[in-house]
């Protein structure tokens, strides 16, 4: 892992990603974009590509894959095209390893954690709860509304307001590079994991530190 850009005792509170961080769905993610691909006359991708491009906004990034700009109406096709793929591989994914032991190493700090999504609200609320999950958490947030820019930082400050959280004592974990640039704008740390969608060298370059694991990430801030 690389060095941590913050002191570990100066963290009160995790803001724990879900896809790609808690929940191992990379495999899910890639054939519900090449589900895409098959509709649009585009070759499939593998990991390695999709990996070395995916980032937000998501319509530009599609836009790249299919190699024209989308017309209107058309994103509504390829998110349901997306979503009606995912949720069939949905029940083969499982959770990160050491899931949820992490979580209650953490907890056993005296310290807090809680979930923050960039998956619909109405989806991720109770697929913690089947999950056995919600209980670690003092609040769950998906995605309530779509912001201009298509990035997490504004669902942050308002996950961490409801919350009553100082932005100063939190590190966000995540696994992609707009979880550490949400982090930044909401006054927040970040950790990165390198099990998500985006590739290591990728994540480096946010100058966030970058770990192997959640459980990783958890070992770092306490100490081990």
């Amino acid at each position: 892992m690389t060095e941590l850009t913050f002191h570990p005792n100066d963290i009160t509170h995790i803001v724990w990603d879900w896809n790609g961080t808690l929940l191992d769905d990379n495999h899910a993610n890639l054939s519900a974009v090449n589900a895409v691909c098959a509709v649009y006359g585009r070759e499939p991708v593998e990991i390695d590509h999709w990996r070395s491009i995916f980032r937000r906004p998501l319509i530009p990034l599609y836009e790249e894959l299919l190699g024209r700009p989308l017309t209107t109406g058309e994103w509504a096709r390829l998110e349901k095209i997306y979503d009606e793929d995912y949720l069939r591989h949905l029940p083969s994914c499982r959770l990160a390893q050491d899931v949820p032991d992490l979580l209650l190493d953490w907890a056993g700090t005296g310290r807090t954690q809680s979930l923050l999504s960039m998956a619909s609200h109405d989806h991720v609320v109770p697929l913690i709860a089947e999950r056995g999950l919600a209980a670690h958490f003092t609040r769950v947030d998906g995605r309530r509304y779509d912001t201009e820019v298509d990035s997490k930082a504004e669902h942050l400050v308002h996950h961490l307001e409801a919350q009553g959280v100082d932005p100063a004592g939190v590190v966000l974990i995540g696994d992609i590079d707009d979880d550490a640039r949400a982090a930044r704008a909401a006054g927040a740390h970040s950790i990165l994991v390198s099990t998500g969608l985006m590739a290591p060298e990728r994540l480096a370059a946010t100058g966030s530190p970058v770990v192997e694991s959640p459980a990783a990430a958890v070992r770092a801030l306490c100490g081990r």
